[in-house]
């Protein structure tokens, strides 16, 4: 019976092998009639200046392409707005419903929405003006930062400023323009942690005060060996859909940021 299923297994290999030959091999006969696309990477010589800048400016795209997800992360909304949504999850119980994609896809889809008038503002004063010819790139560059700088002074603790600065041992900022960018978005970010934890702390409340409340309904009946987790769950999935729940959290997030 063995020998059966490994002859057989041999059988399938060496029809593979024959359809992948007679493949090579017609390919090999007609090479001249199918236009094959060929890929080539040259490398010379820089004539001037102007040849380095472009090859560092291909450079620095590409490194800030690879660091795009996490700027966007780091200086949006994003943030707070996924890890209140993890916050709801934790205090009702649920393990995975809904699901990590879903609450991120809402999150990015929510701060888009939030990050509206920063981005119109962008396009205003940096991207048409750049692509209309009337600013430079490093003006343009510049109109673009601008906008989310004033985002991020908006959400960022003075508290949390005032460390980094110290931490980075620069002279004291006496306009907000004075701020470094380097300094404003660790700043910008602990703040933005510091918030989405306390908005999780007044989420965890009344979930907790049902979780104490049938956890001592079954003790004051004997019912110790059962989990007051398993009979919390419903109760508490039942609290958020009442108190229509998504409606209230996306209504506290979204005005935090007005």
């Amino acid at each position: 019976m063995i020998w059966k299923l490994y002859k057989y297994r041999f059988i399938l290999l060496f029809i593979i092998l024959m359809i992948i030959q007679a493949g090579v091999c017609f390919a090999a006969d007609n090479a001249t009639g199918i236009p094959i696309p060929k890929i080539t990477f040259d490398m010379q010589e820089a004539k001037g200046p102007n040849d380095v800048a472009m090859v560092l400016k291909i450079l620095a795209l590409t490194t800030i392409l690879s660091l795009a997800p996490s700027i966007i992360m780091m200086t949006t909304s994003f943030m707070r707005v996924f890890i209140v949504f993890e916050f709801i999850r934790r205090a009702i119980g649920l393990q995975q419903s809904p699901p990590n994609q879903v609450l991120a896809a809402f999150s990015i889809f929510l701060t888009f929405f939030i990050m509206a008038p920063t981005i119109q503002e962008i396009k205003t004063n940096a991207y048409d003006p750049y692509m209309a010819g009337t600013l430079d790139q490093k003006e343009a560059m510049t109109g673009a930062i601008n906008p989310i700088r004033h985002f991020m002074l908006r959400q960022t603790r003075e508290r949390d400023l005032k460390l980094f600065v110290k931490l980075g041992n620069i002279t004291k900022p006496k306009t907000p323009d004075d701020i470094p960018t380097y300094v404003l978005i660790p700043s910008f970010v602990i703040s933005e942690l510091h918030t989405a934890f306390v908005m999780g702390i007044y989420i965890f409340i009344p979930f907790i005060i049902i979780d104490m409340v049938v956890a001592s309904t079954l003790m004051s009946m004997g019912m110790i060996m059962l989990p007051p987790v398993v009979v919390s769950l419903p109760f508490k999935i039942l609290l958020f859909v009442v108190a229509d729940g998504w409606n209230l959290i996306t209504y506290s997030v979204v005005a935090a940021y007005q």
